[in-house]
């Protein structure tokens, strides 16, 4: 019960920080962001630069919470969460939103993922097989901007294996799952059954789901802000993470875009499941095994409000409009705990005083 306390105000403090500290850096470093794409792109990567930004805020916003783990430069990580998400959204919107379905030219662009992740590396010509280029130098001053902020932290070389194996999977993910639906299924279970055999507790869906997921590329680098970060810790820290903190993650972001990837012909994880009973089993489950595994981080605290806000942040989406949908967040609420409902609740709030 003391621990328990412990935990929950220690959450309580982060939830605070997070909104009165964090967040107006988070708009911030997006408004930087979206001032630079509207000055110095062409006109089709600044439709999609834009329209990330607009539209995917609230994946910085919630992964900002990171900037907040112990021995962090809140401001500095900050300016890492934002410049490594928008990558991420940027892309998406790439591959998702531009009419371009070739394999080579996704993977092409998220190399700029794992450069992103990599000081080292020499960097690549992102745009080389993509039909648009003019960006200004955008994506590229955002992997820049990543690096910069790596080289700040005392053990990134410790974290940095595991963190580049995290987003390998991401990439090979979404050079997979945009590419023409006729193909892309099939390009994904090839690349699905590589890996699978390692979680018998997951459907080839769900590992994919997993691989979705940018948490774990924050928590490495956070983690890496303690000098006495080991590799053995890292990876530790990414077996927490990977698959159920990062499944949670991204079958919540799924099952709240269900109607509208539907309605864009998108790839949709949750559209796997049979029916509205298994889509709340498998979300309940995954619930459980993340907080469970919040539990066996180096700060359980921490860890915990990280999960249990990703449940406050994606069940109070409106875009959980339908019957169906109300009905399998008021069961998740019930089986998350009191803490949950309770950032539910604040999600809530900042969401109808539009901070989110």
């Amino acid at each position: 019960m003391v621990k328990t306390l412990i935990n929950t105000l220690a959450g309580f403090n982060l939830v605070g920080k997070l909104i009165t500290v964090v967040l107006p850096v988070v708009d911030q470093e997006l408004s930087y962001w979206r001032d630079f794409a509207d000055n110095n792109a062409g006109p089709e990567l600044k439709k999609q630069a834009l329209a990330s930004i607009r539209d995917k805020k609230f994946h910085c916003q919630g992964g900002s919470v990171y900037s907040l783990y112990d021995g962090v430069n809140t401001k500095d990580f900050v300016r890492l969460i934002v410049a490594l998400q928008t990558i991420s959204d940027y892309l998406d919107n790439l591959c998702d939103r531009a009419g371009i379905a070739d394999e080579a030219s996704f993977r092409q662009l998220h190399l700029a993922v794992t450069d992103a992740l990599d000081p080292a590396s020499p960097g690549h010509d992102y745009y080389r097989y993509y039909p648009y280029s003019q960006d200004g130098g955008y994506l590229t001053a955002l992997v820049q901007t990543c690096r910069q902020e790596l080289t700040k932290l005392p053990a990134y070389e410790a974290a940095k294996p595991a963190a580049l194996k995290l987003a390998g999977l991401y990439s090979e993910l979404q050079t997979y799952k945009h590419l023409d639906p006729a193909i892309r299924e099939i390009k994904m279970r090839e690349w699905i059954d590589k890996h699978i055999n390692k979680y018998p507790e997951l459907t080839i869906w769900e590992f994919a789901a997993a691989t979705g997921s940018t948490l774990g590329m924050f928590m490495l680098p956070a983690a890496a802000a303690n000098p006495a970060l080991t590799a053995r810790d890292a990876e530790d820290i990414a077996a927490a993470y990977f698959p159920w903190i990062s499944g949670l993650h991204i079958l919540l972001d799924y099952f709240i875009d269900a109607v509208e990837d539907q309605t864009n012909g998108d790839l949709n994880f949750v559209a796997y499941y049979q029916d509205e009973r298994q889509i709340l089993d498998r979300l309940s489950f995954f619930s459980r095994q993340a907080r469970q595994q919040a539990q066996s981080t180096p700060n359980p605290a921490f860890a915990t409000t990280a999960v249990c806000g990703l449940l406050a942040l994606y069940l109070s989406d409106p875009k959980l409009s339908t019957s169906r949908d109300k009905a399998i967040r008021q069961a998740l609420l019930r089986n998350s705990g009191a803490y949950t409902n309770l950032l539910y609740r604040i999600c809530r709030l900042l969401r109808l005083k539009q901070a989110l």
